[in-house]
């Protein structure tokens, strides 16, 4: 009777654990699928941490069960490998070197979250601003690329723009100026200590009025690049789907009530950035100069969207960095959704991220290197025969 039972067992978590599998390869090859026809896909990349945690688990569990069995899981980690390869970095983290070259260049992005106050006073939300100044001055970045950048003309609100030009040091600039009403004025934006001879702007269809692509054009030292930074379309949950998220976790009665708004919220905003992620890989695909690309992408690697943009691109966090890389302070200690990437003519020298709670989201700064151009090689005329 215990041999039977054994038996029944053992086959019952052979069969959980190649559903697992599946569902995790799923997860693996769904970005490559565009969500405007498989939307339903997102819940998948959302659980992707969940469900390597599940894989790893079961290796474990054959381990000290039944060793021959762990061949599921390895075959799955091993097919879907990209998936894994995004979602978490492995290489050692070496102490972030404040010194910089002058021939290196430093860049941070940030999504700043309008810097918390935009009226001047002396309240907590006006400290917390300085304090974000002061961190940005610290990072003596080349080119500062922000996310939900605030700015107003109106004297009784912060003129964020020439705070950052004349006492942070960045004479020039590109913003977005989308306006948000009452003079008041909130975007991306670029900074640099180096000039701008260029730049533009692509406007995302609404519904997303401060969602946006902009380009500078930078000449640092003999070289030109382009950087890039964006905000794509946000699930916009408010204080009453944070809850509905609480009331999920902590399995109440009313999850079905409470999670109907959220999906619905999830599925418009994940088909609104997969036409996003086109027009950003159409704009890199015009660039005539190096590309370096910054954003909230208000999406995890495991997407469409992160797939789409960081084609051909290197991503700083993952070639200098350790672990799920959490970007965003809320909902999930795994969400990774804001990055820097570089073309691959550039060199990532180093990664760091501030985990501070002064925005929403954590700064981010890598250092890159422009590589010199490989020597052509000499082309030897074959000898002339003679007559």
């Amino acid at each position: 009777m215990a041999g039977n039972f054994a038996s029944l067992a053992k086959k019952v978590f052979i069969f959980l654990n190649l559903l697992a599998a599946f569902v995790f390869l799923i997860a693996c090859y769904g970005p490559y699928l565009n969500p405007q026809s498989w939307w339903f896909l997102l819940f998948l990349g959302l659980s992707f941490p969940l469900l390597f945690l599940v894989i790893i688990f079961f290796i474990f569990f054959w381990i000290l069960i039944s060793p021959r069995y762990i061949f599921i899981s390895i075959a799955a980690l091993l097919l879907g490998w990209k998936g894994v390869s995004v979602f978490l970095a492995v290489r050692p983290i070496p102490d972030f070197n404040t010194e910089k070259p002058k021939d290196v260049l430093r860049v941070v992005h940030w999504n700043v979250a309008r810097f918390v106050e935009w009226r001047r006073n002396n309240n907590k939300g006006s400290q917390t601003r300085l304090r974000m100044m002061d961190l940005i001055q610290r990072q003596n970045a080349d080119v500062l690329c922000f996310s939900e950048f605030y700015h107003s003309t109106d004297s009784e609100y912060y003129d964020n723009l020439n705070y950052v030009m004349k006492d942070l040091g960045y004479p020039y600039f590109h913003f977005s100026w989308d306006d948000d009403g009452g003079r008041q004025w909130v975007g991306q934006a670029i900074f640099s200590r180096y000039p701008i001879i260029d730049s533009g702007i692509v406007r995302f269809p609404k519904p997303g009025i401060q969602e946006s692509l902009i380009y500078a054009d930078v000449v640092f030292h003999r070289d030109t690049l382009r950087f890039y930074t964006m905000h794509l379309q946000s699930v916009q949950f408010k204080k009453r789907d944070y809850e509905n998220i609480e009331k999920i976790k902590h399995r109440d009665d009313s999850i079905f009530e409470s999670s109907r708004g959220i999906l619905s919220k999830l599925k418009r905003a994940t088909i609104i950035r997969a036409h996003q992620a086109d027009m950003v890989k159409s704009a890199l695909n015009s660039s005539p100069y190096p590309s370096i690309v910054t954003g909230d992408f208000n999406d995890v690697p495991n997407s469409y969207t992160y797939y789409t943009i960081s084609d051909n691109l290197q991503d700083a966090f993952l070639k200098k960095s350790f672990g799920v890389g959490r970007t965003f302070s809320g909902i999930s200690p795994t969400l990774r959704i804001d990055y820097i990437l570089a073309a691959k003519s550039l060199s990532v020298l180093q990664f760091d991220r501030h985990v501070r709670k002064y925005s929403d989201h954590y700064m981010l700064v890598a250092d890159l290197k422009v590589n010199p151009p490989a020597p052509k090689e000499k082309i030897i005329p074959a000898p002339k025969k003679k007559n």
